[in-house]
């Protein structure tokens, strides 16, 4: 069991940003590795906090090779145990119109319809 904890900040401007605590060692650099379809991916940058050392700022300039049609899911892992520590997804293309977010979004521009119709009828009625 790993005793690392990662959250994320922020995604911004194609980078993800997040921070790592090391609740067992001041030491080392924790070996974090990020995978899209399990395979490790490059650039992952770690930098100790000035402030606490058990923080590490973690930056994941995110690939634009990687954004393709479909649901690309990243996670973030502990290399010795391989243990999850945080995961990201972006949806792309044509998936979205099967997609619940993408019927969700219609049901709410039907539902403003409808309810524009219905004040307008209203208003007419009385």
């Amino acid at each position: 069991m790993s005793d690392l904890t990662m959250t994320k900040t922020r995604i911004h401007a194609g980078i993800y940003e997040g921070i790592v605590m090391d609740g067992a060692s001041e030491e080392a650099k924790p070996d974090i590795g990020v995978f899209h379809l399990d395979k490790e991916l490059r650039g992952l940058e770690l930098r100790r906090d000035d402030e606490d050392l058990r923080l590490w700022h973690v930056r994941f300039p995110i690939p634009a090779e990687m954004l393709t049609d479909g649901v690309q899911t990243f996670v973030f892992r502990h290399i010795p145990g391989e243990t999850t520590l945080d995961s990201f997804t972006i949806v792309t293309g044509e998936p979205l119109s099967d997609d619940i977010r993408g019927e969700v979004d219609l049901l709410r521009a039907e539902l403003n319809m409808l309810k524009k119709a219905f004040r307008r009828h209203c208003v007419e009625t009385m």
